[in-house]
């Protein structure tokens, strides 16, 4: 059974997918936990597997183009809430930390190839990702951490990384930068293979 606490570090964890959504300005949200924010911007960076995933959704997205270029990295942070939220919930996630190291491997093949596929199909794989990542922030929440505020600050720390993405993905306008683009997708996927069969998760 899942304790009262737990549910409701779900709920305030849950909060980010408003915040998403509705654009609220925080200058009236009072005091969100500066530890948590701090540590759950960090998370995301700290991990090479999760920079190098959230990177290549940004530069990706810039590949597929309008409206990818801004669904994705919207969709990417809305769905790495929710699976933050069954992390902290603990609700079972058979292969979770396999579906990370499978994202990295895949979004650089993506990349490599600048692979375009139907937006539904770009939206659906960034989703399913995004769950396995946002799970193994939720399921790492540090004890003493205010959940909302880590939620939030994992959740602001990929967008910028997905901006990051974006601006290299910008890159591909030039010839010499699509062969760079291409290149960094290549040296992503061998990186996710290492995470996947080399047991190396950052």
């Amino acid at each position: 059974m899942i304790s009262a606490t737990k549910l409701q570090a779900a709920g305030y964890a849950a909060c980010p997918i408003i915040v998403l959504v509705a654009s609220p300005a925080f200058a009236h949200g009072g005091d969100v936990g500066t530890g948590g924010l701090v540590a759950g911007f960090a998370h995301p960076v700290s991990g090479l597997d999760h920079l190098l995933a959230m990177v290549s959704v940004g530069i990706w997205g810039a590949e597929l183009g309008a409206p990818a270029v801004w669904l994705l990295p919207i969709a990417f942070p809305l769905m790495m809430a929710v699976g933050g939220v069954f992390g902290i919930l603990g609700v079972p996630m058979p292969a979770s930390e396999v579906v990370v190291a499978l994202s990295v491997l895949a979004l650089g093949v993506l990349v490599a190839g600048a692979w375009r596929v139907p937006l539904a199909a770009a939206l659906v794989v960034v989703a399913v990702f995004a769950l396995a990542h946002g799970y193994a922030h939720g399921a790492e929440l540090p004890d003493s951490a205010d959940a909302l505020a880590f939620t939030v600050g994992f959740v602001v720390a990929t967008g910028c990384l997905h901006l990051s993405g974006i601006a290299i993905g910008l890159l591909g306008r030039w010839r010499g930068g699509m062969i760079a683009i291409r290149t960094c997708g290549l040296l992503v996927a061998v990186a996710g293979c290492y995470f996947l069969f080399g047991n190396g998760r950052a």
